[in-house]
């Protein structure tokens, strides 16, 4: 696993022990940021990585331009792989890494600083994302945007409609925003 673009490109990230652990594959990665660079989502953003693991999504973030982001995960192994990468890449001054529940850091955290791009890669048995997405919602910048992945498409529903969705192999990726707040998804910008 690797860094893939940006000023930290081509360094190697380690991952956390253990096989609950599944990190983006870099084609993955490489895509979904190449999307959200099109969607000028990353450039200067305020980027929240949930379930971060070994903080590769964040990191890419940062590494392409992120102002600053935070990493949360329960996990302590995951926890101190995030803290040796960000301090591989040179990225520690520009993160914040959490260790606790996701769900729970968004029911407690006040919204006064809106995230612009949040990262959401749980393990693919997670089944509180009607709670999460709800609490996503509540912590998003006005152009804000989500980004799932799974084994399955979870979004979409209520409040916050896929404005792009792609599979990768046994991965779904997908896109959102609250409708209210996206031009872009009344156009049906679907791949």
């Amino acid at each position: 696993m690797r860094v893939v673009a940006g000023t930290s490109g081509g360094l190697r990230l380690v991952a956390p022990p253990g096989k609950d652990v599944r990190p983006t594959p870099d084609r993955v990665r490489e895509a979904v940021f190449n999307a959200l660079g099109s969607l000028g989502a990353v450039q200067d953003a305020i980027v929240l990585d949930l379930f971060a693991g070994s903080g590769a999504l964040g990191i890419e973030a940062l590494s392409r331009g992120a102002r600053h982001a935070t990493f949360v995960d329960t996990d302590a192994a995951a926890h101190d792989a995030i803290e040796a990468n960000l301090t591989l890449t040179g990225l520690r001054e520009r993160a914040t890494v959490v260790h606790g529940d996701a769900v729970g850091l968004l029911a407690r955290a006040p919204s006064a600083t809106p995230f612009d791009l949040v990262l959401a890669d749980p393990p693919y048995a997670f089944d509180g994302w009607p709670a999460l997405l709800d609490m996503v919602i509540g912590h998003l910048a006005p152009t804000g945007i989500v980004v799932v992945e799974s084994d399955r498409p979870v979004a979409g529903a209520g409040p916050l409609p896929i404005i792009r969705e792609k599979r990768y192999g046994g991965t779904v990726v997908q896109f959102a925003r609250p409708a209210d707040r996206d031009p872009i998804a009344s156009h049906g910008d679907h791949e």
